[in-house]
């Protein structure tokens, strides 16, 4: 039983571990919703090969809630066959931070409506996007405290030099999301 900060009502966290193409993702979440997805650290980018490698639940499968359910399937879709996420449902979410009404909250719900599978945007873009053009260094910080990555799409954010800037996952991460979007996109086009 989890009692958060604000002493809301508790609920019940159910973990469950999917094995993706970047290594183990450790989902946490309850029936309300998705609490957090917790990223592997690369030390090396995927060979392609290992980079289509079955993507599925190795853990927690026997309790999983609805919220994990969707996120394992959106997760599944996301690596393995992307044009179907735009028709699979998205996970409710439940974690205090996509509750509380703060910039932090705006810049992600932005950055989840706005930006696509294989588009990116610089922090200062996603700054104008979410209201406040001066706030590139807060929406870093929102990147920085995004719960939900991938789903949240924070590694589409990037700096308006063009390179990648910081991850949560690693930079090998943030370059491997971005590549595999962009050949996705391409296959997509033809």
């Amino acid at each position: 039983q989890v009692t958060s900060k604000e002493g809301e009502s508790q609920c019940k966290e159910k973990h469950v571990v999917l094995l993706s193409p970047v290594g183990k993702l450790k989902i946490s979440g309850c029936e309300t919703g998705l609490h957090e997805i917790k990223l592997p650290k690369m030390s090396v980018l995927p060979s392609g090969a290992e980079s289509s490698a079955v993507c599925e639940v190795c853990e927690g499968a026997e309790e999983m809630t609805e919220p994990l359910k969707q996120c394992t399937a959106w997760l599944h879709a996301y690596f393995c066959e992307p044009a179907r996420t735009a028709s699979l449902p998205m996970p409710a979410f439940h974690h205090p931070l996509l509750r509380r009404d703060s910039f932090t909250r705006q810049v992600l719900w932005t950055l989840l409506r706005d930006v696509k599978f294989g588009e990116a945007v610089s922090y200062k873009q996603l700054a104008d996007l979410a209201g406040n053009s001066r706030a590139a260094r807060a929406v870093g910080g929102a990147m920085r405290s995004n719960p939900i990555p991938i789903i949240i799409p924070c590694h589409r954010v990037i700096c308006s030099s063009g390179q990648t800037g910081s991850y949560g996952g690693g930079n090998l991460m943030k370059e491997w999301l971005l590549s595999h979007e962009k050949l996705q996109k391409e296959k997509l086009a033809y």
